[in-house]
């Protein structure tokens, strides 16, 4: 039998799963709805609104159906209970970048993952280069621009 990968993120990713969820599952009666109505116009092969509401019906089921597997593979994470010196999942990372310039991100989730917030997921390139360093390590990075280089100074669990 093979373990399920657990998922972590932080209780508002959770949140944001929910939410996503509970929209797509109002939506789906008014695409049943939808579907119903252009049946009723007839002839289905030509019928752009009814194959355009059944494509919108299996996007949102296939929708669910992700959501429901992350959800049930959620790992939520409270990072104001973690403490060490090392960078996990859920640390606030404070990093100099090869010009000084501080920079500051949280380690999150896919979910929650938005750069230009803070917020970089741990699959990122710089969030896997960062995972397991602490104060004073030099992090190399390659991204689509080219290499970069950081040192880290401080990390915390907020």
């Amino acid at each position: 039998m093979a373990t399920v990968e657990k998922l972590p993120m932080l209780a508002e990713g959770y949140r944001m799963l929910e939410d996503e969820a509970a929209r797509l599952k109002l939506e789906r009666p008014q695409v049943i709805d939808a579907i119903e109505e252009a049946r009723a116009h007839g002839d289905l092969s030509e019928n752009a609104e009814y194959h355009a509401a059944k494509e919108r019906q299996g996007q949102i089921e296939a929708m669910i159906a992700d959501i429901e597997d992350r959800l049930s593979r959620a790992q939520v994470i409270d990072p104001k209970t973690l403490s060490g010196d090392k960078v996990v999942f859920g640390a606030t990372v404070h990093l100099l970048d090869e010009d000084d310039k501080p920079i500051t991100y949280q380690i999150v989730g896919q979910t929650e993952a938005d750069a230009k917030s803070g917020k970089i997921s741990y699959n990122s390139p710089l969030g896997r280069a960062l995972i397991g360093r602490k104060v004073d390590d030099e992090v190399e990075v390659t991204v689509p621009s080219g290499d970069r280089y950081y040192v880290v100074s401080k990390v915390e669990f907020i």
